[in-house]
């Protein structure tokens, strides 16, 4: 008997007061299909298990994600044809969908990440869920039933890519299949319960055109940086928290020729680059015993023996930075990466403290004389009290002078306040200092206009 004739076949299954039936706690008393959802969700459940048990026997085709969406809506239509006729199919519809999103998805949350307007999920504990739209914060009117249930679309997560988390390792870092990063932590450690940070990439990247748009930057910004990425110069994007630097990150690679062999090192990989020759390597945490962790800084010495031709880190945190300016130093031009820091002058200190915590007994001086040496451009971004991203200043690395690193501003944004809606009001301006790179530029055939700095 096929699994359609036995769904139309049974009545008036009897619904236990179990852990199915708690699924849809998360939703408003009132809802009046509330206790339909439930039976209609054990139901497939029960079935679902049934089929994939039959495959097993057969050794038949398992579904694919389409073809299960597919049968779990079939599944739920005769369910409600059977019990609920009555619906309309706007009401049908609302139960298909929260139904596939708790059985197939990521329960409440679901409908947020496809929504293409949100950028970033914030989960925190199972009664507050926060999203950023159009720069914005604001809570939505999503819940789920307890912190068993958040723990369960945790797990929904990690568990496809080999992780785990529980009160032993409270802490973890993923990525969903489109790319998006998520960050999960729970109690003992997040006190409210089990919290989920999401930062959602669109799935076509952002391009340079985007950035314009958005006012990021204008196009004299956009020529210089594509000459810079272009013509071989070591490029530090710095920012804070949410300020953009990895969608910059993106853009700037997509400026990488095809005939170069790229080599991208993350914590969870979320670069989307277009090339044909992509290497993409992401860190591994430690195992339950606490080994087997294989660490940034062992992926970015490893990737000097895989002859790349450009070397793109996700993010410096640790003592990676000093292989890293090593890399840099030792002919692998045009590397990218991104660093937390509030102004080009804060990222040096930064970058100064993670050699540090390499380990390596160096002097402060030959520390700075390294990063001198390695880096060509600091490319600084915020975001603004109205949600707006922009880049405040690209800045030349210009040299030393005594025991400190001479920088240099050669495009920066002027705030000029908030106006009445509170929108920023600002402009950006080339401060008509002519990079001392240039002769790089001009030696590896990349010209631009002289008047872009003016």
């Amino acid at each position: 008997m096929s699994l359609l004739q036995r769904l139309e076949k049974e009545k008036g299954t009897k619904i236990g007061s179990g852990a199915v039936e708690n699924k849809f706690q998360a939703l408003k008393t009132a809802d009046p299909y509330r206790d339909l959802k439930v039976k209609v969700h054990k139901e497939v459940i029960e079935l679902m298990d049934t089929e994939l048990l039959e495959q097993k026997d057969q050794a038949a085709h398992f579904l694919s994600p389409e073809e299960l969406s597919l049968k779990v809506e079939e599944m739920v239509n005769v369910i409600v044809d059977r019990d609920a006729s009555h619906l309309t199919r706007m009401e049908r519809q609302k139960i298909i969908t929260e139904i596939l999103d708790e059985v197939i998805g990521l329960g409440p949350i679901e409908q947020l990440i496809k929504d293409p307007e949100i950028s970033e999920i914030m989960v925190n504990g199972p009664n507050q869920i926060f999203v950023e739209r159009k720069g914005k914060l604001e809570k939505v009117p999503f819940t789920f039933r307890n912190n068993e249930h958040v723990l369960h679309i945790i797990d929904k997560i990690v568990s496809p890519l080999g992780r785990r988390i529980d009160e032993s390792m409270p802490m973890v870092d993923a990525r969903l299949p489109d790319g998006s990063r998520v960050n999960a932590i729970i109690p003992p450690l997040a006190i409210t319960g089990p919290t989920i940070t999401i930062r959602k990439f669109s799935r076509d990247p952002l391009t340079i055109h985007d950035l314009i748009r958005f006012g990021t930057l204008t196009p004299k910004m956009a020529t210089f940086l594509e000459a810079c990425v272009k013509a071989r110069l070591n490029i530090v994007i710095s920012g804070g928290t949410g300020s953009g630097k990895t969608s910059t990150l993106n853009v700037l690679s997509s400026f990488i020729p095809e005939n170069e062999r790229i080599v991208t090192i993350e914590d969870a990989a979320e670069l989307q680059l277009r090339q044909e020759h992509v290497i993409t390597l992401e860190s591994r945490p430690p195992n339950i015993e606490g080994k087997g962790a294989v660490t940034i800084r062992d992926l970015v010495r490893n990737s000097l023996r895989m002859r790349p031709d450009r070397i793109v880190i996700g993010e410096v945190r640790s003592g990676e930075a000093l292989d890293m300016l090593q890399a840099m130093n030792t002919g692998h031009d045009g590397s990218l990466t991104t660093g937390h820091a509030n102004s080009p002058r804060d990222i040096l200190s930064r970058l100064e403290t993670m050699v540090l915590m390499a380990g390596m007994e160096l002097p402060m001086r030959a520390i700075r004389e390294q990063m001198a040496s390695a880096i060509d451009l600091i490319v600084q971004q915020a975001r603004l009290r109205d949600g707006s991203r922009k880049i405040t200043h690209i800045t030349e690395v210009v040299g030393m002078e005594g025991d400190v690193i001479t920088l240099q501003d050669i495009f920066r944004y002027e705030n000029e306040g908030y106006d009445d809606r509170g929108r920023l009001k600002g402009r950006f301006v080339a401060t008509g200092v002519r990079p001392k790179f240039m002769d790089k530029l001009l030696v590896a055939g990349v010209s631009v206009p002289e008047d872009l700095f003016l």
